[in-house]
C-alpha cells in the first residue's frame, strides 16, 4: 500500500495522491492510504464508513468547521500519472484528479496534520464516489449512517473554484416531456401522426425562454432551461408515434426542489412530463459569523465573491442546515478534461489563506 508523506509540501502531496488511481468505485487503496496517514496523528479522532474517512478535532472551540473533498475521479483518459510543467508565469501539476480535486485533498491533509489548535474546532471528510449516482455518494451515506459526523456552524467544499469563494449552488431537475402521435407507413404518412413533429411545439417553447437572474445575498444566479437529448423514431419507414425531449433545469437556490418542478410543468402545460431527476440548490448562508469571518479572510484580492452556477455536494450540506461554500484549487472547466490541471499557486494560495482563517502561526 502507498504511504502519503505528510511532511511534504502540499504540491508534492497532491502529486502523491494523483498517484493513486481511485476511480470511482476504486477508492480502497487511496483511503487506506489517508486513513493510515491521519491515524497517526494524536490530535485527531479518526472514523471510517466504507471509503470515507472522518478526522475530527475535539478542542471545545465555540464554533465547528466542516472541511470536505472526494477522493475519486472519473475514469483514466491517457492522463495519469501527474507531470509538473515549469512555466514562465507559475507552475501546472497535470493529471487526473489534480484539479478535481486532488489538489483540494492535498490543502486538507496538511491542515489536519500541521494544525494540531485551530481556533475553531475542525472535522475533515474525505469521501468517496462523488463522480457516480448519489446513492454511492460518501456524503449521502455519512448523512443517513452517522449525520453527527457532518454536524458544525459551517462548511467548505474543496472543490475547484480558481481558488475564490463560490458560495451555495444551483439546484438541478431533469424532465422528460413527451409528445405522442400514431404510426402509420412513411408511404402514407397522412394516416398517422408525428409525434417528431409535436415535439416542435416543445423547441418553440425552450427557444422563447428568458433566464430568470435572482439576487441573493448580493449575488446574481443565472437559471437555465435546456434541451439536452431528443428520442423518438421506430424505424426509417415508420412514422413516430412517440417523441421524447429531455429537459434540464439549472435553478437558483431561492427555489425549492417543489417550486422548481412546478415551474416547469406550467411552462410545459399542455404536454406529459416526467421528473426523472432532482436535487436542491444551497443558499449561500453568507451571514452566519463563520462565513462572514471566512469571506473576510479568504474572499479573493478584492473580496470579491461569485455564485456557484453548477451544482456541488454544498447542497447536502445545507440539507443538514449548515451553510457551505466551495473553495477549492484549479479551473472548474478543466474538470474532467484529459488535459486536467491546477496551478501551483493554486494549492499554495488555498492552504496559506485556510491556515491564516484557522488562526496558524507558522
Amino acid at each position: 500500500m502507498p504511504r502519503l508523506d505528510l511532511a511534504a509540501d502540499a504540491v508534492s502531496l497532491t502529486e502523491q495522491l494523483v498517484d493513486i488511481q481511485s476511480v470511482s468505485h476504486h477508492e480502497q487503496e487511496i483511503a487506506d492510504a489517508v486513513e493510515e496517514a491521519l491515524r497517526t496523528l494524536g490530535h485527531l479522532e479518526v472514523t471510517r464508513r466504507g471509503h470515507t474517512v472522518v478526522a475530527r478535532t475535539d478542542l471545545g472551540r465555540g464554533e465547528r468547521v466542516v472541511i470536505a473533498g472526494h477522493l475519486d475521479t472519473v475514469p483514466v483518459n491517457d492522463n495519469w500519472p501527474s507531470r509538473r510543467e515549469a512555466r514562465p508565469d507559475g507552475d501546472l501539476l497535470h493529471g487526473l484528479g489534480t484539479c478535481d480535486m486532488k489538489g483540494g485533498d492535498a490543502v486538507m491533509l496538511r491542515l489536519a496534520a500541521h494544525l494540531p489548535e485551530p481556533n475553531r474546532d475542525v472535522t475533515f471528510i474525505f469521501y468517496e464516489a462523488e463522480e457516480v449516482d448519489a446513492q454511492y455518494n460518501g456524503l449521502t451515506k455519512l448523512s443517513a449512517s452517522d449525520p453527527e459526523l457532518m454536524e458544525g456552524d459551517f462548511a467548505i467544499l474543496m472543490e475547484p473554484s480558481n481558488a475564490g469563494v463560490e458560495a451555495g449552488c444551483q439546484g438541478t431537475l431533469r424532465v422528460d416531456v413527451r409528445t405522442t402521435g400514431e404510426r402509420a407507413h412513411t408511404a402514407r404518412s397522412w394516416q398517422g401522426d408525428n409525434a417528431i413533429h409535436r415535439a416542435g411545439g416543445v423547441l418553440a417553447r425552450l427557444q422563447a425562454y428568458e433566464a430568470r437572474k435572482p439576487v441573493i445575498d448580493g449575488l446574481e444566479y443565472h437559471e437555465g432551461l435546456n434541451a439536452v437529448f431528443v428520442r423518438g423514431g421506430v424505424a426509417g419507414n415508420v412514422v413516430p408515434d412517440e417523441c421524447v425531449v429531455e429537459v434540464n433545469f439549472r435553478f437558483a437556490p431561492d427555489r425549492s426542489e417543489a417550486e422548481a418542478e412546478a415551474f416547469v410543468r406550467e411552462f410545459f402545460e399542455g404536454y406529459d412530463v416526467t421528473v426523472t431527476d432532482s436535487a436542491p440548490g444551497a443558499l449561500p448562508g453568507l451571514q452566519v459569523p463563520a462565513a462572514k469571518a471566512f469571506l473576510e479572510a479568504v474572499g479573493g484580492p478584492d473580496g470579491t465573491v461569485n455564485p456557484k452556477f453548477g451544482w456541488t455536494d454544498v447542497a447536502r450540506f445545507t440539507g443538514l442546515g449548515v451553510p457551505a461554500v466551495n473553495f477549492g484549487p484549479g479551473d472548474p472547466l478543466y474538470a474532467h478534461k484529459q488535459d486536467e490541471q491546477v496551478p501551483v499557486e493554486h494549492i499554495e494560495r488555498c492552504e496559506r489563506l485556510l491556515r491564516a482563517w484557522l488562526g496558524a502561526d507558522s
